[in-house]
């Protein structure tokens, strides 16, 4: 039987795995003529969402199955505030998990907001992949 502990950083690994095939999707729709705009957010605020969720499992921490980042980065303040402070910005992609993808009255993205989204999402990326090596 495997142990608990790599049992957690096989799951670990698919979180961060599934995190950057959003990351990657969300620089595909961004390069493409013209742009994707709002699916590139989608996938923009999905790639902070998992990368949060790969920093939750690897402290065995319990999370809910929701797209509110404010509520995982709250999760991740409960074990390392500083941590989630570096992090409070991945909050403001939370609209973009799922008001974005259904019509309805809030405005579409902009090009300069998606470079913003995305540019959210890779220091998101940064600050948990750093936090999870060895040295981090």
């Amino acid at each position: 039987m495997r142990p608990p502990e790599e049992i957690r950083a096989d799951f670990v690994n698919q979180w961060l795995h599934k995190a950057a095939e959003d990351l990657n999707a969300c620089k595909a729709l961004l390069s493409a003529n013209p742009p994707v705009i709002p699916p590139a957010c989608f996938h923009a605020q999905q790639a902070a969402e998992k990368y949060l969720k790969a920093f939750l499992t690897s402290r065995a921490l319990e999370f809910p199955k929701a797209h509110d980042l404010q509520q995982l980065v709250d999760l991740v303040g409960s074990i390392e505030p500083a941590l989630a402070g570096q992090l409070s910005e991945a909050a403001s992609l939370s609209p973009y998990g799922v008001e974005i993808r259904y019509p309805g009255e809030a405005p579409e993205p902009d090009a300069k907001e998606a470079e913003k989204a995305l540019d959210i999402a890779k220091a998101v990326r940064d600050t948990i992949v750093k936090r999870l090596s060895p040295t981090g």
